[in-house]
């Protein structure tokens, strides 16, 4: 067995008990994916209140201590795997997808395999531009993990530097559709922060403190509220549970509409990063909230991309409609 490099504890709460380990992990480490929580508890590496369990499917037990020990990593030339794509685009130069919930955009510590560059490289077949290197070919942006919608890669190194250019110039429009929590007021604006790593949380983004400050990097995110939902119970009228937000980045900074959202009182629903009080808490006042309780990934969709093509100047706009766990999130919220 490989060196460990480090060991991550959890403790389950109630609300988690009798969900199936792996998939509880994975969403307690947000860079771990299922597959990948599944082969270390098989390996071993995984103990419960200090007793060795090796049964991935096994059931969560609330209240319990898990302890996952985590390899040093084995960094490889990815290799190439057959997985599905939904594919919008695709010509010589570029390949457009619509990505799953779940799938890691490139291999890191964690996941090393089932990434969306592994798939690209199997449908490509080496035609993926190698600026990114051998852990990023022909990236050129990223969504997390667990936020679904349309992402653009480059297949060659032209259209590589050139995408790399309207990203650098924000010259792309991407808009994004998210639930929240409550409902931002003014019901539309901007929200114009710098970003920094969080000083509590090194997993977490931060927006800085002083406003001024030339620390980090600065993220421009315009929101518009699309409706709402729901009366939150003993506050005044007009206040909702939870709103359909469209957001519109200027820039595209890591988190930067999780943040920014949480930054004004609205955390996505289910983000087990920034939602406060945890998944499900917004709904935990009504009589059936086991629907959001389910829902365990930010409720972020990257629903629009357009851009103009950087070799064949040829304008493109790419729009997908919200999966089908936000559609029934958005079902649910309608009864409110």
């Amino acid at each position: 067995m490989t060196a460990i490099a480090e060991t991550r504890t959890v403790e389950a709460g109630p609300e988690q008990g009798g969900e199936r380990l792996d998939r509880f992990l994975s969403q307690a480490f947000e860079d771990l994916s299922r597959t990948r929580c599944k082969a270390l508890v098989e390996e071993g590496r995984l103990t419960v209140d200090g007793q060795v369990l090796t049964d991935p499917s096994a059931k969560v037990k609330a209240g319990a201590l898990y302890g996952l020990a985590i390899p040093e990593p084995e960094q490889a030339e990815p290799v190439p795997e057959d997985i599905p794509l939904e594919i919008l685009f695709e010509d010589d130069h570029l390949i457009v997808v619509n990505k799953p919930a779940g799938m890691t955009v490139h291999p890191a510590a964690g996941n090393w395999t089932g990434t969306l560059v592994h798939a690209l490289l199997h449908h490509c077949r080496g035609s993926l531009s190698g600026i990114g290197g051998v852990e990023r070919p022909g990236i050129v942006h990223r969504l997390d993990k667990d936020t679904s919608g349309v992402m653009v890669a480059a297949k060659t190194d032209a259209a590589h530097q050139g995408l790399q250019q309207l990203f650098a110039r924000h010259d792309i429009e991407r808009v994004y559709l998210a639930f929240v929590r409550g409902a931002p007021k003014p019901r539309a604006g901007t929200i114009d922060t710098r970003l920094v790593r969080s000083d509590t949380d090194r997993k977490k983004i931060a927006v800085a403190r002083d406003p001024a400050s030339k620390a980090g990097k600065r993220a421009v995110t315009h929101y518009e509220t699309v409706r709402t939902f729901g009366q939150e119970p003993k506050a005044a009228i007009g206040t909702p549970m939870a709103a359909l937000v469209r957001c519109t980045l200027e820039t595209g900074r890591t988190h930067q509409i999780r943040v920014h959202m949480a930054h004004i009182g609205c955390p996505l629903l289910g983000d087990p990063l920034y939602g406060k009080g945890g998944r499900g808490s917004v709904l935990a006042r009504t009589d059936d909230d086991r629907l959001l309780k389910d829902f365990r990934r930010q409720a972020l969709h990257a629903a629009v991309l357009g851009f103009v093509h950087p070799v064949t100047g040829a304008e493109l706009r790419f729009e997908t409609e919200m999966p089908k766990d936000m559609q029934r999130l958005e079902g649910f919220l309608e009864t409110l």
